[in-house]
């Protein structure tokens, strides 16, 4: 029972993470009573994990909890300093802007913008993924420590379409490219329809601690003549971020 409990209060901080809700939301998208979501939000209350908005009645991460989802400084968030910067260069690049962090060996999404156009892109919010079939998976894959990253190679790379990269080799040479330029495209590998940019949040130490990217259906994304500039402005939205983030 305890166990289950720890288990629960942590999915209603996974929730929270990506912005205040009230009881009912609560309860409805962690599928749990709301008598359960309510006894378990004052014991998060109590420890400080969480706290309730005065005007709306609805929940947020609290002051005491280092945020969950980027292990940054305490009292920042990292969704709330990374939407600034999604909402940028999603309206640069005119397509959905997307954060992520390292969970394990799976990229996993904090957050995404919505998109403007008629022809929407599934919001991929809370999945997990492997980091080597999306572009934010290889940007933080590119500045792991190499043990690390030799590590997850020595494992088994799943190919979830023709164009996905499992070589260790072939990834080592990428992991060098990305290091050098700042970001790294994927074209067709984890979906092939869909066409991602990312660039790696590194702390001061050069380790990663997030990644931003921008997807889009391949029809539309990218302009072949702008590639390359979408990949610099990612690129410098992710290092902005960082100074903000660990300045």
């Amino acid at each position: 029972m305890v166990v289950q409990s720890i288990e629960r209060a942590f999915l209603l901080l996974r929730l929270l993470a990506l912005g205040p809700l009230g009881v009912t939301d609560l309860a409805d998208r962690a599928q749990l009573p709301k008598s359960t979501v309510a006894r378990l939000l004052s014991a998060l209350e109590t420890e400080r994990a969480v706290e309730q908005e005065a005007s709306s009645g609805r929940y947020r991460l609290g002051s005491g909890l280092i945020d969950i989802a980027g292990t940054v400084a305490p009292g920042r968030n990292l969704i709330s300093a990374a939407r600034p910067y999604q909402q940028e260069l999603g309206e640069a690049l005119g397509e959905i802007a997307g954060l992520s962090i390292l969970d394990r060996d799976e990229v996993y999404y904090l957050d995404q913008t919505e998109s403007q156009s008629e022809v929407q892109v599934r919001d991929w919010t809370g999945e997990r993924l492997p980091l080597h079939v999306v572009s934010s998976g290889l940007a933080i894959l590119a500045h792991m420590p190499t043990a690390e990253r030799e590590e997850y190679l020595a494992g088994p790379l799943e190919p979830y379409t023709a164009r996905t990269m499992v070589d260790p080799d072939a990834l080592r040479t990428r992991f060098e490219q990305i290091r050098s330029i700042g970001y790294v495209w994927v074209y067709g590998e984890f979906v092939e329809d869909l066409h991602s940019v990312a660039a790696a949040v590194l702390r001061p130490d050069g380790k990663p601690l997030a990644a931003l990217h921008v997807h889009g259906p391949a029809y539309r994304f990218p302009d072949p003549d702008r590639a390359h500039d979408f990949g610099i402005a990612v690129a410098r939205a992710a290092e902005s971020l960082a100074d903000q983030l660990t300045g």
